[in-house]
């Protein structure tokens, strides 16, 4: 163990403090509504906390550091197509405007009004199988950073999951969204301190000219082979095709993304949402930079140093070099950061996907609506079945590859296909019932090949992650485009809710 008695004193006395705030919050729940969209009462400084500190997880500083170490800064072109989406949707309210005005607690509800009660059922199935693999492989990387940032043995992998999974239930069960908001708002504070102290520490301790002159020579030396650390669009980085996957992609995120629409439809009015999604936009350039420029200075470090110890790879490499850099103290304030991210991440994924399943899979099954006691008890034990999977997922699922391409593509099952849905039928008056069945089949073949394959399939012989997402959003808009065309279905039209 490498942390002292004061690093633990900081750690136990935060996770004391936020656990206590989120179960506070119990006695505000009255309803549903209250425990899954908090009354929609949230507005803009509070949203954007909330949607900060849940976009902001242990798991996103490792995925962004793994990209760090293996593709410099280049890594973090992705934070800047996703703030730049940000402000484009903040600008011009596409989609979050339309849909907040629907009066809906999620995106397949929407569904429902537009095209079919069928519609809304499948595509809540496609949302919550997408968003639970997404969300499968955050226990083991929060328990991979927690592991080597404190030296704990790796046997204590399977413990530290299973405590963080603890902690997170705890609070969510009880008070909902409304403890999210509350532990949310508490953990934007912390996380903003932890990761600008440690990437000032990280700095000074690589030195900015080595940083840049070292990720520069390295890529000179191997004759232009190893990924370009500045240049994302380079043959050897991501490449023009993974980019213009992005850039799709990331719209989708912004517009279509679960987690992140469930603070739109939580919000007051469509005004508040686009002004939180305004002021939030850069918020995600630093998601990606910062614990890249981690990434991108434990690969300097250990590249200097004779290369990756035993039992490392470029996603466990950052927090063993943070181990070196940080000093008492800050260990401990970036430990407990880092628990925060954790926790606010999973349990705002864990509501979220609770959420999707409680209300556009099994209520549309029910003939009979349950009173208010018994949708709380039904969301409630939905969640604990989450945490069921995501403990047993996180314990045998071995990544393929990249972090990144996993959630970008898991991601994709649904992105695709629902991300055509809202445009379709929020714009296009001739899209029907027919041609959304069509767009969420098509749109989630390629990522599921994606994940298929690659599991099985050598190096050299996977299929490429934007192929595969790429694939997903041409077929979608194809089957919706196609499917309505040739049918004869009748198209809904959608009612916004009086305000």
């Amino acid at each position: 163990m490498t942390l002292h008695p004061l690093d633990w004193i900081i750690i136990v006395g935060y996770v004391i403090g936020c656990l206590s705030a989120g179960l506070w919050m119990r006695r505000f729940v009255r309803g549903v509504d209250d425990f899954t969209i908090a009354g929609r009462e949230v507005h803009v400084n509070l949203g954007i906390a909330s949607l900060a500190a849940t976009e902001m997880g242990l798991v996103t500083v490792m995925y962004t550091a793994q990209l760090g170490y293996s593709k410099g800064f280049a890594g973090a072109t992705m934070g800047v197509i996703m703030a730049v989406g940000f402000l484009f949707v903040g600008y011009t309210g596409f989609v979050i405007k339309p849909l907040r005005n629907a009066g809906v607690m999620t995106i397949p509800e929407l569904f429902e009004k537009r095209f079919s009660t069928r519609v809304r059922w499948l595509a809540g199935v496609f949302v919550a199988l997408g968003g639970l693999l997404n969300m499968g492989i955050f226990l083991r990387l929060g328990g991979d950073f927690l592991v080597h940032a404190t030296g704990m043995p790796a046997s204590s992998l399977e413990l530290v999951m299973t405590l963080l999974l603890v902690l997170v239930l705890l609070y969510t069960v009880v008070g909902g969204m409304l403890s999210v908001l509350m532990t949310d708002y508490l953990q934007f504070i912390l996380v903003g301190v932890g990761i600008v102290i440690t990437s000032v520490m990280v700095v000074a301790h690589i030195g900015w000219t080595n940083l840049i002159t070292t990720m520069q020579s390295t890529w000179t030396a191997s004759g232009g082979t190893s990924p370009h650390p500045f240049n994302p669009v380079h043959p050897s980085s991501f490449g023009w095709g993974y980019i213009l996957w992005m850039l799709v992609f990331q719209l989708a995120v912004v517009t279509t993304w679960q987690t992140t629409i469930s603070r739109v439809l939580a919000t007051k009015d469509s005004a508040t949402a686009t002004k939180m999604y305004r002021r939030v936009s850069f918020y995600f350039v630093g998601r990606f930079l910062l614990p890249g420029l981690w990434g991108a200075a434990a690969f300097v470090y250990f590249t200097q140093h004779g290369g990756l110890p035993a039992g490392l790879d470029s996603m466990t490499a950052m927090p063993r070099y943070l181990g070196v850099v940080l000093p008492v103290g800050l260990m401990g304030i970036l430990v407990a950061s880092m628990i925060a991210a954790e926790m606010s991440t999973i349990s705002g994924y864990m509501l979220t996907w609770a959420t999707v399943i409680y209300n556009d899979i099994i209520m549309p099954c029910l003939k009979n609506p349950l009173s208010n006691k018994g949708q709380l008890l039904l969301t409630r034990m939905i969640l604990l079945g989450i945490a069921v999977f995501l403990l047993f997922f996180g314990l045998w699922y071995q990544l393929p590859g990249s972090a990144w391409d996993f959630l970008a593509v898991t991601g994709n099952i649904y992105l695709a296909s629902v991300f055509t849905l809202l445009i379709a039928g929020l714009y296009w008056p001739r899209a029907n019932s027919t041609g959304a069945y069509a767009a969420l089949i098509l749109g989630a073949i390629g990522p599921l090949t994606f994940l298929i394959v690659n599991a099985r399939a050598t190096p050299g012989h996977q299929i490429a992650a934007e192929v595969a997402g790429g694939s997903s959003f041409a077929l979608a808009f194809l089957g919706m485009i196609v499917g309505s065309l040739v049918s004869r279905a009748p198209a809904k039209t959608l009612q916004p809710v009086p305000a």
